[in-house]
């Protein structure tokens, strides 16, 4: 058992490096999209970006979880991945022009354009990692 730990840990510390990478550089992307500041709104207690923003990382961490899951190499999770990020920045945009409000709705705490907008990136995840089956 123990033998069999030390033999994958390093396969999964190598994943696991990667993924968190991935989500970091998505998180970098998403926030410079978007034309609020998550962050420092998130800081401010807006409950609305925090719903917003976790839905779009949630979204996109489905897709890497499961190419992590099913892929046989870091070039598959690097490839997979960026394509991940664009379509939940694909998803973000579409909801953008279909709720051209959301960009003001969010910054003052209107949570329902942010629920929305959480559920349409969960949704877009969902299949999005359905699909990245091999």
């Amino acid at each position: 058992m123990l033998s069999h730990l030390l033999t994958v840990l390093p396969a999964f510390l190598a994943y696991f490096a990667v993924a968190v990478v991935l989500l970091a550089f998505f998180l970098l992307v998403y926030v410079n999209v978007t034309p609020y500041h998550e962050f420092a709104l998130i800081r401010a207690g807006n409950a609305a970006a925090a719903i917003s923003l976790s839905g779009a990382l949630l979204g996109f961490a489905m897709p890497v979880a499961n190419v992590i899951a099913h892929s046989d190499t870091i070039a598959d999770l690097l490839a997979w991945g960026g394509i991940a990020g664009i379509i939940q920045i694909l998803a973000y945009l579409v909801a953008r022009f279909t709720l051209p409000q959301m960009n003001e709705d969010i910054p003052a705490g209107k949570t329902a354009s942010a629920i929305f907008l959480a559920a349409l990136s969960l949704s877009v995840g969902l299949i999005n990692a359905a699909c990245m089956s091999y």
